[in-house]
């Protein structure tokens, strides 16, 4: 196979790993083999997923159509995106609608919908019949989709009747690089911010696109001011300036110089050096892993019964030690196992400790909320107060779905001690173990009663004054004077002041009264969904790292028994065929050492290059007289 420094530039990571199945399958272990083909279906289909995210109404399914050169994502100004899309290569273009079940809330439906009707299919009632829409999947023979890049559109964050900042980190989570969308109207805000943070913290490829430079001119002071605005929050995260409207034009016109105003150029150099050459490498440092850990399970096999063939006294002992082995791999089997009591306390308390800190999050927002509307009069300015208790409570979410994220990566390390003395623990790859679609579904806001008109406050002054007039007016008219006099008119003006003042009051201490139960009920509902949605996160991760673990532990088992059954069969083995069998006990032992030392060198490389890899662009997009 030659030396592993000038390998791993020429041998294609395919052969190696059909050359690690093959031993894998020779020496019957169809557990390496099953690890090993889904290592190379990753490599034979290297799909890359790219969300696109922003707050609502900055240009994000605009500038996915530009970038994909179709009309396929609804854009106007009274149309926003309500689910996310996936965009994906196909043959002929194809759109499916996924539907959640509304008595099993894991079930769900596909139906087929003409690619003209998506814009007007939320308002159709006999597609959905009541059913919540989770995503669409849609099929596209485009040249950027079919060098597997997987574009999911997702719905603006802050907006009402969207799936808010935790349904985005959902989806983000699992991505290859995110896509944060902001306009150049105006600069970063600090809600983009947060955001911006959560995303970078959930992927490490994270890119902000200054889109809608084409509209305003002093695009370049907002871009300054940008990137001054993110060192100054510590986010090391680029900033690209794009125009969806030049980059159209430009593939129309075939016009290389508009292609190259309108950014997109950069931003395919992004997605070059940052996605496809990193996860390249993501990739050959995960394929190096599968393959040094079936080369050291094949190993352990090959050489025990290597060790009994050549001396005997020495294959004894190595006997006795893999029967003690095997005793320590089979504890790791049952179920009072060690690791699984980790595993088992672990999500124990992790989802006590993940539920307390959402309710003291959410009790905190509330408690905030109540004493503001104590202060100020709900009636003129719940507008405002629905839009901060909205978004407050969309960024408690995601920072506690972000830290459930880094506690479930600490568990899982802390269950991987407990394999140390198999074997190195093979970790998985939380981030990936937690892709779900967060769908918290937050309410309604009540309506509160509007702020007294002018009508209203004319009406209960009438009626106040009317009394006051009338009771005065009896009592002066006892004294012998006229109905309507001076004295009963005053009083009647001094008694009407005081029921419109008390009317006003009373009002006031409603409007106030209901909408801490609007707050209170919305909070609530909030957290009644968010519960479900934490428990139902953490199952996943119970089950994702239990059955990763178990995994772990039947090939520890499966290895120690077959080093202990070929030691004892090379024990009892005829003198006469035990040089032939050394021959190709050695033979293969080289092989699997070169396998080895392949990997073990592929992952340095990794380590130290990003690799290559391209992105077609398009010919309007050039740089230099060169495709970008």
């Amino acid at each position: 196979m030659g030396t592993p420094a000038t390998t791993t530039a020429r041998v294609p990571l395919v052969s190696v790993l059909e050359e690690t199945i093959v031993a894998a399958r020779a020496a019957r272990r169809d557990d390496l083999v099953a690890r090993l083909d889904a290592a190379a279906a990753r490599v034979r289909d290297p799909r890359r997923r790219i969300v696109v995210a922003g707050q609502v109404d900055q240009g994000k399914s605009r500038f996915v159509n530009a970038l994909l050169d179709v009309d396929i994502c609804p854009v106007g100004d009274d149309t926003t995106t309500v689910a996310p899309m996936r965009l994906m290569s196909g043959e002929s273009a194809r759109a499916e609608l996924v539907l959640a079940e509304p008595r099993d809330g894991a079930a769900e439906t596909r139906v087929e919908v003409p690619i003209g009707d998506i814009a007007s299919v939320a308002s159709r009632s006999d597609l959905t019949q009541g059913r919540r829409i989770l995503r669409w999947e849609l099929q596209l023979p485009n040249p950027l989709l079919a060098d597997g890049i997987v574009l999911v559109d997702t719905p603006g964050v802050g907006g009402h009747g969207t799936a808010g900042a935790s349904g985005v980190l959902g989806v983000a989570q699992s991505a290859d690089a995110v896509l944060v969308v902001t306009d150049a109207s105006t600069e970063i805000t600090a809600p983009e911010l947060t955001f911006l943070r959560q995303v970078r913290e959930l992927c490490p490829t994270v890119a902000v696109l200054l889109t809608k430079i084409d509209l305003y001119p002093h695009w370049r002071r907002v871009h300054e001011a940008d990137v001054a605005h993110l060192a100054a929050a510590g986010l090391d995260v680029p900033i690209i300036p794009v125009s969806a409207l030049l980059r159209t034009h430009a593939l129309r016109l075939q016009d290389a110089q508009l292609g190259l105003e309108s950014g997109y150029g950069t931003l395919y150099q992004f997605l070059r050096e940052q996605v496809v050459a990193r996860d390249q490498a993501a990739t050959a440092r995960a394929v190096a892993g599968d393959i040094h850990s079936a080369a050291e399970h094949l190993a352990l096999a090959l050489g025990s019964e290597l060790v009994a063939l050549r001396d005997p006294k020495q294959g004894a002992a190595a006997i006795e030690e893999l029967r003690a082995a095997r005793g320590s791999a089979d504890q790791l089997q049952r179920r009072t196992a060690a690791w699984q009591q980790t595993l088992a306390d672990g999500i124990t308390d992790l989802a006590g400790d993940v539920d307390h800190d959402l309710r003291d999050r959410l009790r905190g927002i509330a408690r905030t909320g109540e004493e503001w509307i104590d202060e100020n009069d709900p009636g003129r300015n719940w507008e405002q107060i629905a839009e901060w208790l909205t978004g407050t409570v969309d960024n408690a979410i995601a920072d506690n779905l972000l830290w459930t994220h880094r506690r479930a990566v600490a568990l899982a390390e802390r269950v991987a001690e407990h394999f140390s003395a198999v074997g190195a623990a093979e970790l998985p790859d939380v981030r990936t173990d937690l892709d779900g679609e967060s769908r918290c579904g937050k309410g309604t806001l009540a309506d509160l009663e509007p702020d007294i008109g002018f009508g209203s406050k004319m009406l209960v002054g009438m009626r106040g004054s009317y009394g006051g007039i009338l009771m005065v007016g009896l009592a002066s008219t006892f004294a012998g004077l006229a109905m309507l006099n001076p004295i009963s008119i005053g009083a009647g003006v001094i008694v009407g002041g005081k029921a419109f003042r008390d009317d006003k009051q009373a009002r006031l201490a409603r409007r106030r009264n209901e909408a801490k139960t609007a707050v209170r009920r919305f909070v609530d509902d909030v957290a009644f969904q968010a519960a479900k949605e934490s428990k139902d996160r953490l199952h996943r991760i119970h089950r994702a790292l239990r059955d990763h673990y178990a995994g772990v532990a039947e090939r520890s088992v499966r290895s120690i028994d077959d080093s202990l059954r070929a030691a004892q069969e090379a024990a009892s083995l005829e003198n006469a065929r035990r040089d032939e069998r050394v021959q190709v006990l050695e033979r293969q032992l080289r092989a699997v050492a070169e396998l080895r030392r392949y990997a073990d060198a592929m992952r340095a490389a990794a380590d130290g290059v990003g690799g290559g890899g391209g992105v077609r662009s398009g010919g309007a997009d050039q740089e230099g007289g060169e495709s970008a």
